[in-house]
């Protein structure tokens, strides 16, 4: 059985709820696409979380909840002494900001323990991370991710890396940037987004971030523009744009970007080609974009 992996945070989600009352989730950058990707991908398909969680009652709440939607939890261990992070989602007009209480948070701790990150990234065919999976760790924990990587890569798995650009995560943008480029070498497939990459790495365009993500050594990019022309590109041919896709007026932008990687990543390793996929994952992310909160029971994909 084929198996997708995602390696990253999964935090308590606060969102509005009306009335001035708030209601509590589980999301994260990493667990969202791992969850639309379980929604869309085969059943001959596994896919597993890997994470650190704490010893708390509502670790055990998280762990169950990604158990049921049907993804594995084999792969999450547990700290001593930390809990989940968290978030609060604040709206404005269907675009969303965040505050963030993440400072005890366990997944900083993922790569402290190297034969935990050996066992969580053993027999993966894909594995799914993002620049908040790395701006959570601490350099060396950064660097023994990259490694363990390279290493999965050698005995055939594929990477997949979503920058995720997240200034506030990270020390200055310097280190931000050098060490997005440095998981981009060592990544297959490249999905940035790129609003954020012009705002730090200065591309023109969706086609620039597409060539400069090819140059370090990507065989696929495909790069999302915020509802505009996305660019597809493959490792020997000239990035091209995507045709436009419809648009909505969104409700709740959370999880959009996550929920497209889950429905493009699903119907790319189907067998769909770079287009179809990109309608695929679109069609995921119109949905999501169409409710509150980051992810949509099963029932409603």
């Amino acid at each position: 059985m084929p198996r997708f992996v995602a390696i990253g945070e999964c935090m308590v989600e606060l969102s509005q709820a009306g009335n001035g009352l708030l209601q509590q989730g589980f999301a994260g950058d990493t667990l969202n696409t791992a969850w639309y990707a379980r929604a869309c991908l085969p059943e001959d398909w596994a896919v597993d979380y890997a994470t650190l969680l704490g010893r708390d009652a509502l670790s055990d709440r998280m762990e169950e909840f990604i158990r049921a939607a049907g993804i594995g939890t084999g792969r999450i261990s547990r700290h001593p002494e930390r809990v989940p992070g968290l978030y609060l989602i604040s709206l404005r007009d269907g675009e969303r900001s965040f505050i963030y209480w993440r400072d005890r948070s366990a997944a900083r701790c993922m790569a402290d323990d190297p034969a935990w990150l050996d066992a969580a990234l053993a027999g993966a065919d894909v594995i799914y991370l993002s620049g908040i999976t790395l701006a959570i760790l601490p350099p060396e924990g950064r660097a023994l991710l990259r490694e363990r990587l390279s290493q999965a890569r050698l005995r055939g798995a594929r990477v997949v890396f979503d920058p995720n650009l997240r200034p506030k995560l990270w020390p200055d943008i310097a280190t931000m940037c050098a060490e997005t480029e440095a998981a981009a070498r060592i990544a297959d497939i490249l999905l940035p987004s790129h609003e954020d990459e012009a705002s730090h790495f200065g591309d023109a365009g969706p086609i620039a971030t597409a060539e400069r993500y090819l140059s370090l050594g990507a065989a696929e990019v495909l790069v999302k523009n915020g509802g505009g022309q996305m660019v597809a590109a493959l490792a020997g041919e000239p990035p091209h744009n995507l045709p436009l896709l419809p648009r909505v007026a969104p409700i709740d932008t959370t999880g959009a970007g996550d929920s497209f990687n889950g429905g493009y990543l699903s119907a790319r390793l189907a067998g769909a080609d770079q287009e179809q996929a990109a309608r695929a994952g679109h069609g995921v992310a119109m949905r999501v974009v169409a409710h509150h909160g980051a992810l949509l029971s099963l029932s409603q994909i």
